[in-house]
C-alpha cells in the first residue's frame, strides 16, 4: 500500500468517517429540496392569490407558468452565482495553504501538530503523525483543508449540478398546483390545487425528515403550515381586491 493510502486510511480512522455517511456538500441535494419546495410553496400561493381575484381559467394559467418558468430560472440562477462564489472561494483559500505548505513546512507541522493535540492526541503521537502526514504533499494539504477550513479538497460543490437540481425541482415543485387549471376551472380547480398543494407539502416535509432524521410528522406538518399559511394570504388578498380579468 502506498504511502498515501495508508495516510488516508489511518485519518479516516481517525476523523471518524465511515462508508455509510452520505456526501451532503455538494450542493444538488439541498437545491432539489429547497426547489421543490420554493416551487410549490411559491406557485401554489401565485395560482390561489391570482384564483381569488375571480379571473378566467386561462389567466390563472398563464400566471402559474410564468410564476414556474421565472420562478426556475431565478433559483437555478441564484444556485449557480451563490455556489461558484463559494466555491471559487474555497478553491482560494485551498491554494493559500497549500503556498503556506510549501514555505512554512515546519511551521504548518507543528500547527498541525497542535491541532492533533487539541483532539486528544498526546504531544509525541501528534508531533509523529504530523510529520507523516506532511511527507505527502497532497495529504497533508488534505488534512490542513480539513482542521484549518472545514472541508476537503474535492468537494467544494458543482454550480451547474445545483443549478440543473434546483431548476427541474422548482418546476415539478411549480407545476403540482397548476395541473388542476389545465383539466378544469373556477372553484373545482382551486379546491383541487389545495388539495394536491396540502399532499405534497407533507410529501416534501415527509422526504426531508427522512434525510434528517427529524420526526416525519413534525416535518409534515411544519411544511404544510407553512404552505396553508402562504397560500391562505396570497388568496385573501386576491379575494379582497377582487378585480375580475377577463381571458
Amino acid at each position: 500500500m502506498s504511502l498515501r493510502a495508508d495516510m488516508a486510511q489511518r485519518l479516516a480512522g481517525y476523523y471518524g468517517v465511515r462508508s455509510h455517511h452520505r456526501d451532503v456538500q455538494g450542493g444538488a441535494a439541498r437545491a432539489a429540496v429547497f426547489g421543490i419546495s420554493d416551487g410549490l410553496l411559491t406557485n401554489v400561493s401565485l395560482i390561489l392569490g391570482v384564483a381569488g381575484a375571480g379571473p378566467a381559467a386561462g389567466v390563472v394559467r398563464l400566471a402559474g407558468l410564468a410564476g414556474l418558468v421565472a420562478g426556475a430560472f431565478s433559483m437555478a440562477a441564484g444556485e449557480l452565482v451563490s455556489m461558484s462564489a463559494q466555491k471559487e472561494l474555497l478553491e482560494h483559500e485551498l491554494e493559500v495553504e497549500r503556498r503556506e505548505l510549501e514555505r512554512h513546512p515546519e511551521a504548518e507541522t507543528l500547527e498541525l501538530a497542535a491541532a492533533f493535540q487539541q483532539r486528544g492526541l498526546e504531544a509525541d503521537d501528534a508531533l509523529r503523525l504530523a510529520t507523516a502526514v506532511m511527507r505527502d504533499p497532497e495529504v497533508a494539504l488534505d488534512v490542513h483543508a480539513r482542521e484549518e477550513l472545514g472541508f476537503r479538497p474535492g468537494q467544494t460543490g458543482s454550480p451547474w449540478q445545483a443549478a440543473g437540481s434546483s431548476f427541474v425541482s422548482f418546476a415539478v415543485g411549480a407545476l403540482i398546483p397548476l395541473m388542476p387549471w389545465f383539466f378544469a376551472t373556477g372553484r373545482p380547480a382551486a379546491i383541487v390545487s389545495v388539495l394536491l398543494g396540502a399532499m405534497s407539502a407533507l410529501a416534501i416535509g415527509w422526504t426531508v425528515a427522512i434525510f434528517t432524521g427529524r420526526s416525519r410528522v413534525l416535518s409534515a406538518l411544519r411544511q404544510l403550515g407553512i404552505a396553508v399559511v402562504a397560500a391562505g394570504v396570497t388568496y385573501g388578498i386576491g379575494l379582497a381586491v377582487g378585480t375580475h380579468v377577463s381571458a
